[in-house]
């Protein structure tokens, strides 16, 4: 999905993603379980849910930051954050996540829900290979993905796969073996969960990287 599409989804995007989304992303940061002082940074932060739960996580002491590729996404998310209080500790960029402009061994964390496959496995390998650089040395990534499994697919599952081939500009998240792509990259899965969202299958994976 373009930059565009993103800016003019932003409007809708909490109405479309539903309670569904927010299950799995509460979910997956009980699984990062941010602590008091550290710093997180979410890729691809959409309308800012996930920031504004990590960033009480984390306290006064901590610091939390945020990359997308939309603008509208970011203005929402900011106006949101603004809302809770929570300015004096979080950061909001408008920035490509193949390009991350953040120093070494500077995060506690790295959090991605439904972003990693919206990219190429080209671009995938840059973004697993970014977060190796900036994380700390026992940092932790948790990413939330489509599942790809070997499994005879649901009605569900058929369905979605058409809709992604009549309508790939808005239907864009594609399956992916999450735990093989963290593995083909160095990382140490230390926890994985599958669950449904809208009758879909979906994994939470929680890995490390070893220096």
């Amino acid at each position: 999905m373009s930059e565009e599409s993103y800016d003019k989804l932003s409007k809708w995007y909490d109405f479309i993603s539903g309670s569904g989304e927010k299950k799995i992303k509460n979910e997956g940061l009980n699984i990062l379980a941010p602590k008091e002082g550290e710093q997180i940074l979410e890729i691809g932060f959409g309308t800012g849910n996930a920031i504004i739960s990590m960033a009480k996580s984390v306290g006064k002491s901590g610091r939390i930051f945020g990359i997308d590729i939309s603008q509208g996404m970011l203005d929402i998310a900011k106006v949101k954050v603004d809302k809770a209080g929570l300015l004096d500790r979080v950061v909001l960029k408008r920035e490509d996540a193949t390009i991350m402009n953040f120093d070494s061994d500077y995060f506690d964390a790295v959090f991605m829900s439904f972003t990693l496959e919206l990219f190429s496995k080209p671009q995938m390998i840059i973004i697993l290979e970014e977060c190796k650089k900036i994380l700390k040395k026992n940092g932790r990534i948790c990413i939330l993905s489509m599942l790809k499994t070997n499994k005879k697919p649901s009605i569900i599952s058929r369905l979605y796969a058409w809709a992604q081939k009549q309508f790939p500009e808005y239907v864009d998240c594609r399956p992916i073996n999450l735990q093989q792509v963290l593995k083909n990259e160095g990382f140490v899965i230390s926890e994985s969960k599958q669950i449904s969202v809208w009758g879909l299958p979906v994994e939470i994976g929680l890995a490390t990287i070893p220096r």
